[in-house]
């Protein structure tokens, strides 16, 4: 039995590790995030992609250019030349035709070649005049894409907050369980160690020192356990924070006694400042900016033009004009592209009402979740005061001869139970708190209900 004693007492102590803050932490995410970075950078090229166009359907100049060389080959026919000019000879006065026999006769075919380098530049103009609102309609598209990567950076945002939450006072937990283990391991290796001097004086007997014996592996494993749970997570708040090397929380888990504000006024304030409900009001000018576009390409369209070349000898060529284009009849029915158009409309009117239905049920299933945990928090202080009175009077029946070790050992562990699963019911009403700020849009709000809070609960509390 002295073996599992001497084992227990060798466990290393807990590492030394660099502390962070929640503030610290939340620093590090919004700073070194690569899913907040990535959002950003979406953000930032929807918007140039919109400046970039703000000038459509203004008018554009642009230069055109070309060098070429060139060879004309080309094999002419004289015969019938020949023969007019037969008949020519014929008709004149014979001293005449005499003269000219003395001429040479022309060939039957003459072949012609011609090569050539030459080079020529224009600049051209054009500037849609009207266009039927095209223009607007693909700038009030953009204007959509825009505030719909907003949208998305502002849940992106969020939900790396609440990510950071559930870690962050997940770790804490884990940490507060794990002292919770280690002093009731103290405590049972204590009365083990107890026991066997005991059952050397013949005071107990051997079963109640093989029942300590076991209480005493029973809590060195529990120890292990919750050192293993606490080293996950701190291993995975220090992925969340992109820390090289793992960290350990400092700030304390809290609970705030008072009652939440009424759910009204989380639901009113969902209803105004949810992302969700941007990215749907983003989606419907998208609809809508479709639908003009789809509505302008019926209309006619005008264009006004103007070339004129820039390399020439003398007088340039140019040409100025106005061109009319509309369209009366293609493959394509515009009418139920149109028709479509309006349907996507009232698709977005339609997911927009029932996305509010939906983000006023969640609040309400947070802010009940909050007030759950709060009072299952509160109500757990009548146990733990019956624990730590249990284990008062096993202490004294101890003395006294009233109590066995192993009482005394069944409540040690019962009072750390009780104290974790407080630890855990004021985990549950941070994550709970967290969840409802998410859903109504105020996470930036969470610091300040930890600094009102009126119960914290360090690691190391008695």
């Amino acid at each position: 039995m002295t073996g599992l004693g001497s084992f227990a007492q060798a466990q290393p102590a807990p590492p030394i590790l660099p502390t962070l803050s929640f503030g610290q932490a939340l620093s590090a995410v919004h700073s070194q995030s690569p899913q907040l970075a990535a959002s950003h950078k979406a953000v930032e090229s929807a918007q140039l992609r919109r400046e970039g166009m703000q000038g459509l359907g203004g008018p554009s100049v642009a230069i055109t250019g070309m060098a070429y060389r060139y060879s004309a080959n080309a094999d002419v026919n004289l015969d019938s030349a020949r023969n007019a000019l037969g008949n020519v000879l014929g008709q004149l006065p014979a001293q005449v035709v005499g003269s000219v026999g003395q001429l040479p006769q022309l060939p039957s075919n003459y072949p012609l070649q011609r090569q050539n380098s030459n080079a020529s530049a224009s600049v051209l103009a054009l500037w849609p005049v009207y266009m039927g609102g095209l223009s607007s309609a693909v700038r009030e598209g953009l204007d959509g894409k825009t505030q719909e990567a907003q949208a998305d950076a502002a849940l992106s945002q969020d939900q790396v907050h609440s990510l950071l939450v559930q870690r962050y006072f997940t770790a804490q937990l884990a940490e507060r369980s794990a002292t919770l283990r280690r002093r009731a391991l103290e405590g049972v290796r204590a009365h083990d160690n107890a026991a066997q001097r005991m059952l050397q004086a013949g005071v107990i007997a051997q079963v109640e020192r093989l029942q300590a014996s076991a209480a005493l592996a029973d809590a060195l494993q529990q120890s292990h356990k919750a050192d293993s749970d606490a080293r996950l997570a701190r291993s995975a708040l220090a992925h969340t924070v992109q820390a090289v090397t793992d960290v350990l929380p400092v700030t304390p888990l809290f609970v705030n006694q008072q009652p939440l504000l009424p759910l009204h006024t989380f639901q009113t304030a969902a209803l105004n400042a949810h992302p969700g409900l941007s990215k749907v009001a983003a989606k419907r000018t998208q609809a809508q900016a479709l639908h003009d576009a789809s509505e302008a390409l019926q209309k006619p369209q005008v264009l006004a033009f103007g070339m004129r070349e820039v390399n020439t000898q003398g007088r340039p060529n140019w040409v100025a004009g106005m061109a009319v284009r509309w369209t009366l009849w293609d493959s394509i029915d515009r009418d139920k592209l149109a028709a479509a158009g309006q349907r996507t409309i009232e698709q977005a009117e339609l997911t927009d009402a029932q996305v509010r239905s939906d983000i006023a049920l969640l609040v309400e299933k947070n802010w009940l979740a909050v007030e759950q945990a709060r009072t299952s928090y509160q109500a757990g202080q009548a146990q733990e005061d019956l624990a730590r009175e249990l284990l008062r009077l096993r202490t004294a029946g101890l003395k006294e001869g009233t109590s066995t070790s192993l009482d005394l050992i069944d409540a040690q562990l019962n009072l750390a139970k009780v104290q974790t699963e407080r630890a855990s019911a004021a985990n549950n009403y941070v994550q709970a708190l967290a969840a409802l700020l998410e859903s109504t849009g105020q996470t930036d709000t969470f610091e300040q209900y930890m600094a009102r809070a009126d119960i914290v609960i360090t690691p190391d509390a008695p």
